[in-house]
């Protein structure tokens, strides 16, 4: 039968294009971001989205919130605004540049928020609940392996990516800690069996939901890696950060860590723990540059005759 007017085309079973459309409306629906107020409250998801991070984030301007949501400098203006307006967050000038304002969320935004993080996590609990443990691993998977991959996507242009272990990782980071840390520290071959030991437990007692390892590479070869680890419920530990001296001041690094960070809030850890030494001057500047705080220090002598102090940093959320 022939239609008047104009017609749309039928879309391809297996177009790539139709699949990722059909798939963000399948989970749209599934979340419920498509209600004009998120969580029943009366924030749109984005007023949520800049909410939470201000909370879980230090030392945020709103050019970074611009650049890291894709947001309108205009529109966030006017949010901010409203915010204040509320009493929800406060501004503080940096000490370093007066022209530098960085926001943060006050006793009460952090009352007003933590009913909606309470109930963002009852909804995404009510999902699971239905989907057998079997089920939950298949979605976890699942959402590791788009992250990886869009990550890798958006990372073309950088000279280096970031992305999950493979096989033959975890021997080539027992060799370079061992190599590197001898030649540029003296630390003896104690300290490469420490670091095999930490390997071979991430790997036999992997918890892919809540633990994870990052290599940096650059073309083609392997320049640096971080851990991050379950210690308990609540708190994670960052361990063997390394990078490269081939690769050094690419923002490698600060990139390792600050996945850590983010990965641990999304697992929904509240601290973050670090053991490190104090010589350790690059490593120890991003820890304290990523909202780090040293709480211990203690001297040892495990990898060489000459005394090392060992520090212990913290990050809360």
């Amino acid at each position: 039968m022939a239609t008047s007017g104009g017609s749309f085309a039928s879309p391809i079973p297996n177009d790539p294009v139709h699949s990722v459309r059909r798939f963000n409306r399948f989970y749209t629906r599934q979340i419920g971001v498509l209600q004009e107020h998120l969580l029943h409250s009366q924030f749109s998801l984005t007023e949520v989205r800049v909410l939470y991070e201000l909370a879980h984030r230090k030392q945020l301007t709103a050019g970074e919130l611009c650049q890291d949501l894709g947001l309108d400098p205009g529109y966030l203006s006017r949010m901010l605004q409203n915010f204040l307006s509320h009493g929800w967050i406060t501004t503080a000038p940096s000490r370093q540049d007066r022209r530098k304002v960085f926001l943060a969320l006050t006793a009460k935004g952090r009352k007003v928020l933590a009913p909606l993080e309470q109930r963002s996590s009852d909804e995404v609990s009510a999902i699971l609940s239905r989907l057998s443990p079997v089920q939950q691993g298949k979605l976890l998977s699942a959402i590791h392996d788009v992250e990886s991959v869009l990550t890798l996507s958006q990372q073309v242009s950088a000279p280096y990516v970031l992305r999950p272990h493979r096989p033959g990782d975890m021997g080539w980071v027992v060799q370079r800690h061992g190599a590197l840390y001898w030649q540029e520290y003296g630390y003896d071959e104690r300290f490469e069996a420490l670091v095999a030991g930490i390997v071979a437990e991430f790997i036999e007692k992997l918890d892919p939901a809540r633990e994870r390892c990052w290599i940096a590479e650059k073309d083609g070869e392997n320049v640096g890696s971080v851990f991050l680890v379950k210690k308990s419920q609540s708190v994670a530990k960052l361990r063997l950060l390394l990078v490269e001296p081939s690769a050094r001041g690419l923002g490698i690094g600060k990139r390792l860590v600050a996945e850590c960070i983010r990965f641990a809030r999304e697992a929904r850890y509240k601290k973050i723990m670090l053991w490190t030494q104090s010589e350790l001057a690059a490593a120890r500047h991003l820890y304290q540059s990523a909202g780090f705080e040293l709480v211990a220090k203690e001297k040892h002598r495990s990898w060489r005759r000459k005394d090392l102090i060992a520090e212990i940093w913290e990050l809360k959320f």
